[in-house]
């Protein structure tokens, strides 16, 4: 660091507070470190777009008092990725739910939750959904969704039959596809891995990953984070492996609508 320092002709703690994450960066700084360090022309372009992105304050800095601890990180990755491909066992993806079912969902997680802090958390789920209704780049979605989550009643039977609309409708977008794993299917890699989240990021110019792509798998108490390629590869193994039990997407749509059918006639 001080070999560093003296280099740059910057103050030991200057480089210190960089080092540790406790100021922002000028691309102008990144340029000049990266020169030092002899970094590539492609990185060094790449590591002053993010000091550029780092100054912008996201929008779900607006939600800090009701963000779950340590949820904006995901937040952060969900709004960057370019693919999210995601499996659920229980309920539907946060991104596909609709208001009165996240309520439900948001109220059964956190008993005896104000409502003033509940429609708080409603209000930011419904606005992480904008990403996949955005003009610019929408990110690929693919999602497989256990027969289970469809015949689980939640919130009673309107607000299934809104949610299960919802996934049909959302499910006809370009970029989005939902497939539905029967329960006649028997066996598949989803029943040990349980729920997750594959997110893929922007490629450089030169083909690579601008970010390691990202497992998420969201606990009762708090989220976990896999980037180490093995375990992408194993979670990306699973997915995939299920995927391909999973119904095609117009027999998927055809069984959502069926179940969506049967609530209220019961």
């Amino acid at each position: 660091m001080r070999a560093a320092a003296r280099k740059l002709e910057w103050s030991e703690a200057k480089m210190w507070r960089i080092e540790t994450g406790q100021t922002p960066l000028r691309s102008l700084d990144v340029q000049a470190m990266c020169f030092v360090y002899g970094a590539p022309s492609d990185l060094t372009e790449a590591l002053m777009g993010l000091a550029k992105e780092t100054k912008a304050r996201g929008w779900w800095h607006a939600y800090g008092d009701v963000i779950p601890e340590g949820f904006d990180v995901y937040v952060g990755l969900e709004e960057a990725a370019t693919r999210l491909a995601t499996y659920e066992n229980e309920v539907v993806p946060g991104l596909l739910q609709t208001e009165r079912y996240a309520r439900e969902i948001i109220r059964v997680h956190l008993r005896g939750i104000s409502e003033e802090e509940l429609e708080g958390r409603v209000r930011l789920r419904v606005e992480r959904q904008s990403l996949l209704t955005r003009v610019t780049d929408p990110p690929e979605l693919r999602v497989a969704l256990s027969e289970a989550v469809l015949r689980r009643p939640i919130g009673g039977d309107s607000v299934m039959v809104e949610q299960l609309a919802h996934l049909i409708y959302m499910s006809g977008l370009p970029h989005i596809t939902v497939r539905v794993v029967p329960f006649v299917a028997g066996a598949h890699a989803g029943l040990v891995t349980g729920p997750f989240v594959i997110l893929r990021f922007p490629l450089n110019a030169d083909g690579n990953d601008s970010e390691p792509p990202t497992v998420y798998a969201d606990g009762y108490t708090g989220g976990l984070y896999l980037d180490k390629p093995r375990e992408v590869q194993q979670y990306e193994q699973a997915f995939e492996g299920t995927w391909e039990t999973a119904l095609d997407e117009r027999a998927s749509r055809v069984l959502i609508a069926e179940v969506a059918g049967s609530y209220g006639q019961g």
